[in-house]
């Protein structure tokens, strides 16, 4: 992938989100209706709210590799793998521009944690 095309798509990444992100913390601002209501709704509140912070920690992981990808398209070194230094194939840089890793680096490092 060009330059060019991976910082475009990256900044429409990041973008997109910098949106959901926004979305995300204005559900779970503590704001939810506390009076009222059954115990089971407030289950289902909770497990809302658990959620929606599950998503919010997955999007702002996201943004951080995002962010880093950008940082090594002004580097020089998009497309690198971080790990060993060969080249990310280009299928995984299409499907995942943030990508860091070659498959086989991402494999590992997915296995160690």
């Amino acid at each position: 992938m060009d330059v060019a095309t991976a910082r475009m798509r990256l900044e429409s990444m990041l973008h997109e989100l910098d949106r959901s992100i926004g979305v995300l913390r204005a559900g779970t601002d503590g704001h939810g209706d506390r009076h009222g209501g059954s115990s089971a709704d407030a289950g289902a509140g909770l497990t809302d709210a658990d959620r929606a912070r599950a998503m919010l920690d997955a999007a702002a992981r996201q943004r951080t590799a995002v962010l880093a990808a950008l940082r090594r398209l002004d580097d020089g070194g998009y497309g690198r793998c971080a790990d060993c230094g060969s080249a990310v194939p280009e299928g995984r840089l299409e499907a995942r521009p943030e990508a860091a890793r070659c498959v086989q680096c991402q494999s590992r490092a997915e296995r160690r944690r």
